[in-house]
């Protein structure tokens, strides 16, 4: 009995000291919300940037053809990790790299840094599944399931070249592309709010 009425005083105890306590407030106001880091450029700055056939690529969706020079240069790098040749953004490695025989570079999954966005495709009469990058929204390629390569996720991203920017493994990463001036502006109106709030 002693128990069971030691414990219900703890019990009445504990919800008064909880209910005494006030909500932390703030007179700080949120920091600026942005959807997302996304590089963000005009045509004419991706043109200047990019070769035509990257252009075409990855700002316009384009393919370029099986089984090209780019695919024959592909089939050649040894060990490394595949950028965004728009935006430098990481999207896959040697690791994941497979041989499909269709004529365009192919990989069973995206790496570890998960640059790579999945969205339905409804062009050309048929419905598919396009990779782009997360960061610029460069079309990649499509991505299929089902096709029975004996790879550990029945997967094949199939990707243009023109998309890709190949780094050996000992070389020096390219750098990340500036993000979009909206977000540049975003983020320097945060860092002056928080050091006026100090």
């Amino acid at each position: 009995m002693k128990l069971v009425s030691t414990l219900t005083l703890l019990s009445a105890t504990a919800l008064i000291v909880c209910a005494q306590e006030k909500p932390q407030t703030t007179d700080k106001k949120p920091a600026v919300e942005t959807k997302t880091d996304k590089v963000v450029k005009t045509e004419d700055e991706w043109r200047k940037m990019l070769t035509p056939e990257q252009y075409r690529v990855t700002r316009t969706a384009g393919t370029e053809r099986p089984f090209g020079e780019a695919y024959e240069e592909f089939n050649k790098q040894g060990e490394g990790t595949y950028f965004c040749v728009c935006c430098g953004a990481e999207l896959f490695t040697s690791k994941e790299k497979f041989h499909s025989g269709c004529g365009w570079p192919s990989f069973y999954d995206t790496s570890k840094a998960k640059g790579v966005l999945e969205k339905k495709d409804s062009s050309h009469g048929m419905v598919r599944i396009e990779t782009v990058c997360k960061r610029c929204d460069a079309h990649l390629g499509h991505v299929f399931e089902g096709e029975g390569y004996a790879t550990p996720t029945n997967r094949r991203f199939c990707i243009n070249a023109a998309a890709l920017k190949f780094v050996a493994g000992n070389e020096k990463k390219p750098e990340l592309k500036d993000l979009d001036k909206a977000k540049a502006e975003a983020a320097e109106a945060r860092k002056k709010e928080e050091a006026a709030s100090k």
